[in-house]
């Protein structure tokens, strides 16, 4: 009788945990489809939006795609995260150095300065010859010197980064998963332009942000703290208690001792400023506060920095080798043991040290909350009630629906989803299911609202022309001409999410100059075949050519203003010549046609190819399509034109 009853019992299990999810999506559903439906947006209307919003661009066959499936089923794919990615992984195949620990990017990609400690080391180059002398000489030897050891210059290693997150950006399957390592790097920002913290940065994206941007808000805190990036980038690193009362008293007996002696009075001086650089360091303190949690208006004061500062004193990186700030720790780890240390309070966690030496053990105030001393745990427990904070759901939230809403979202999103942040344990998933179900999300006013960034234009670029990029690093070049060094952003706020920091009248010229060069087939290494997008049709004229690909390129959307924009440009007979006049000058641009100067938005010139390049197109009358150089520039005007510029 049990055997018959489990019989029956364990599938009626199973079957109500499916009808409790089916219920569960078809809930979300309801409500996704109820917000949509509430702004007066269609089907097609809706999903294109989605797609704008949580995807790095809308290729013509996506949006039948995500209707076919259900917009809420494309989501909750989204939101796995977990699609399968075999093409991308074939072509990040080839790009070894993305995959190493903190500790082999040191051992094969070490700084400069230590190839060189190694060089005189080892007797290969003589330290009285440095900065002396023949410098191509000098550079041939350090370089015989690394392709001996194995050893490798950093910028292959940023080399092979920056094209990893451009494959990504185009070709993941899991595109709002790099929507939002995108974001969250970009909100826990650290730059390239600091050597110390550079060499981190390829595994604090990969290991410490891209794992974390569907979780839990505190544990991504927690965890970008801890990464050597950030404990370099912000200086936490050699942050440690000040001096006791003790200390400083028998400083004083010092000067006392030392009287008039200008050479005791110089070296004591210098030990003086030996302490204080190595005492408390406020930066990371101060930026957790205002640009990680809290936000400029979050209710805290100085005050509050300096103790959090203290707080934090002693989070710090385990060495990985006996080289430079970490050598010091490994002759102590190697002295006393590890064992014997964490039975002292230090807490070892992969690149991470809490070294309880360089701990402030006094009592400290936050926030109004007393933290006494509790070593590693103080830190935690800081963070936590950081994360935890009202003014930092407020400012968390608004940030992401700048991201994903509008340049300015209404309160009432922003009221809603930092309800859910508050109730939901700051679960980053929850907060964009709330933001995705209000019916503000869905607003026409939304709609196309945000200018892309040139990182978003690009990728978006070569999506909607469905490339094959055998060389991702040459795009970088061109994104970073208008405007965008990615990695390289060197304030801790990250790069600005508005459209005014990003439109000007250069950073257009830029973008329409990019079109061109992308759609001529001007950039090395990325390959497109223009034909093939309309299955390999000819178009008769420009301005079918217009028609034809502004729908490949921005499908499911009215371009009738668009194309009444673009045709007298098109039409222009010394189109080709004032491009070429433009180029060959490699100076201003001159003005393409009084008729056409809304085109860029503003009173603006024609594109100016970038230096280097050969000239657009081949004679000024040319109006052939055999040879791609119209079909061409049609899709360069598309691609730069200001209704591409919006997602």
């Amino acid at each position: 009788m049990k055997a018959l009853l489990k019989f029956f019992y364990i599938p009626l299990i199973a079957l109500s945990g499916l009808i409790f999810f089916s219920s569960f999506l078809s809930s979300n559903s309801d409500a996704l489809t109820s917000a949509y439906k509430k702004a007066r947006l269609t089907d097609r209307e809706a999903a294109l939006h989605l797609l704008n919003r949580f995807t790095y661009g809308v290729r013509s066959q996506d949006i039948d795609n995500a209707l076919k499936m259900g917009l809420n089923n494309w989501l909750n794919d989204q939101l796995k995260g977990n699609l399968n990615d075999d093409d991308l992984q074939n072509r990040l195949k080839s790009y070894d150095a993305i995959n190493l620990s903190n500790a082999e990017v040191e051992e094969t990609y070490p700084k400069g300065a230590k190839i060189l400690r190694m060089a005189i080391k080892d007797g290969f180059i003589d330290k009285d010859s440095v900065n002396k002398g023949d410098k191509k000489e000098y550079r041939e030897k350090l370089q015989a010197y690394m392709q001996q050891k194995g050893l490798k210059p950093q910028q292959e290693l940023y080399r092979q980064f920056i094209s990893q997150k451009i494959l990504r950006a185009t070709y993941s399957n899991n595109q709002l998963r790099e929507v939002l390592t995108d974001f969250w790097f970009n909100h826990f920002n650290v730059s390239l332009t600091k050597p110390d913290c550079a060499m981190y940065i390829p595994a604090y994206e990969r290991d410490v942000i891209r794992p974390n941007v569907f979780g839990k808000f505190d544990n991504l805190l927690i965890s970008t703290t801890k990464s050597p990036a950030m404990l370099y980038y912000l200086d936490n690193f050699s942050s440690q208690a000040n001096e006791s009362e003790q200390q400083q008293n028998m400083m004083g007996m010092m000067e006392k001792r030392v009287g008039n002696d200008k050479n005791k009075l110089a070296a004591l001086e210098k030990l003086k400023k030996s302490k204080k650089a190595q005492g408390l360091n406020e930066n990371y303190a101060r930026e957790v506060m205002e640009l990680h949690t809290l936000g400029v208006d979050g209710g805290y004061t100085q005050t509050d920095v300096t103790q959090a500062a203290r707080v934090l004193t002693g989070w710090t990186i385990n060495p990985t080798d006996n080289d430079g700030y970490g050598g010091a720790f490994q002759k102590i780890i190697d002295k006393v043991g590890k064992d014997k240390l964490e039975e002292k309070g230090f807490v070892f966690d992969g690149d991470f040290l809490f070294a309880e030496n360089r701990h402030d053990t006094g009592d400290k105030i936050v926030l109004g909350k007393k933290f006494s001393n509790n070593g590693y745990k103080e830190g935690v427990d800081l963070l936590e009630m950081l994360a935890h904070n009202p003014s930092t759901a407020k400012f968390i939230t608004t940030k992401i629906a700048v991201r994903f809403v509008g340049d300015n979202p209404s309160k009432t999103i922003i009221d809603k989803m930092t309800k859910t942040f508050l109730s939901k344990d700051g679960d980053i998933k929850q907060i964009l299911l709330t933001m995705v179900e209000a019916p503000e999300f869905w607003s026409k006013d939304a709609l196309r609202e945000k200018t892309k960034s040139p990182f978003e234009l690009a990728i978006s670029s070569v999506r909607s022309l469905d490339a094959d990029l055998v060389q991702p690093y040459q795009l970088y070049g061109w994104i970073n001409k208008m405007g965008q060094k990615m990695y390289y952003y060197q304030a801790p706020t990250g790069f600005p999410d508005r459209a005014q920091y990003w439109i000007n009248t250069g950073a257009l010229l830029n973008r329409m100059n990019f079109g061109l060069a992308l759609a001529s087939q001007k950039i090395q290494g990325v390959k497109i075949n223009l034909a093939s997008l309309n299955n390999n049709h000819e178009p008769e004229s420009s301005e079918a050519a217009l028609k034809t690909y502004g729908k490949i390129i921005m499908p499911d959307r009215n371009l009738d203003e668009t194309v009444k924009r673009l045709t007298p440009l098109l039409t222009d007979p010394d189109l080709v010549k004032k491009i070429d006049n433009a180029a060959s000058k490699n100076t201003a641009p001159t003005s393409i046609s009084e008729s056409n100067e809304d085109m860029m938005m503003s009173n603006t010139e024609t594109a100016v190819k970038p230096k280097g390049n050969k000239k657009y197109g081949n004679t000024a009358n040319q109006k052939s399509f055999g040879d791609n150089s119209m079909l061409a520039q049609v899709v360069g005007v598309i691609i730069g034109s200001p209704e591409f510029q919006k997602r």
